[in-house]
């Protein structure tokens, strides 16, 4: 990392350094421990953004763009505004040092999400949800057995987001977890750096860990995420 100029492809590769991560640090459970905490949230985030935005999309009710508008204004508000009430709502209910913060808020929704999957649906021909409920289907069974198979698109890029979001995220397990044994990659990662000092091999080799399965599951869903992305934003 030192070297001037840089050398961008070292000669030789030096494969000891990640087999070195595995045995200074317990990378295993961390990333048993963030992909826990990711399919909860990408579970959490299909099932609630599905049920809001489909509601949103098809039914008319009393302050609907009030409400529809003011959960786009959320958008705008950081994580760090959210952050100290947060901890101390999860601190009241006894969460802390628990995945529960980390996984429950996206069972309640989360903004994007919901405007990716409303636009989608609002894009649907009205004529579909009319002549499934004239057969007899109700709202739950028009959504799940019609919208949500037709949203596959956008679910797998709303999948994507919600993976790299998770996968990434450092201030959340900062702020709630204290239990080593809990830590999720990326917070290994930073702790890591405390125990090696200043051998960069070892921290570039950690980094290249961590980030290998976003690479892998962005290129494997790449042909589903362009697609959910175009069919969202190029109507509505």
């Amino acid at each position: 990392m030192a070297k001037l100029p840089p050398q961008w492809i070292p000669s030789p590769f030096v494969w000891s350094n990640f087999s070195e991560v595995w045995l200074k640090v317990d990378f295993a459970r961390y990333t048993l421990n963030s992909f826990l905490i990711v399919a909860g949230d990408i579970v959490g985030m299909l099932l609630s953004c599905s049920m809001v935005a489909f509601g949103m999309a098809m039914f008319n009710f009393k302050l609907k763009k009030f409400l529809y508008f003011g959960m786009l204004a959320t958008l705008m508000l950081p994580f760090q505004v959210t952050m100290i009430p947060g901890y101390f709502i999860w601190t009241s209910f006894g969460a802390l040092n628990t995945y529960y913060p980390l996984i429950v808020p996206s069972f309640l929704g989360g903004s994007f999400g919901i405007f990716l999957l409303h636009q989608f649906y609002k894009s649907t021909t009205k004529e579909l949800y009319e002549a499934a409920t004239i057969d007899g289907c109700g709202p739950w069974t028009v959504l799940w057995k019609i919208y949500f198979p037709l949203s596959r698109a956008v679910l797998s890029a709303l999948a994507v987001f919600t993976f790299m979001g998770a996968w990434s995220n450092t201030i959340g397990p900062l702020l709630y977890l204290q239990d080593k044994e809990l830590f999720t990659l990326p917070l290994g990662l930073l702790f890591l750096r405390s125990d090696v000092g200043m051998e960069q091999q070892i921290l570039m080799a950690a980094a290249v860990i961590v980030t290998v399965p976003v690479v892998v599951v962005f290129l494997f869903a790449q042909k589903q995420f362009v697609e959910g992305i175009a069919s969202t934003g190029l109507k509505g």
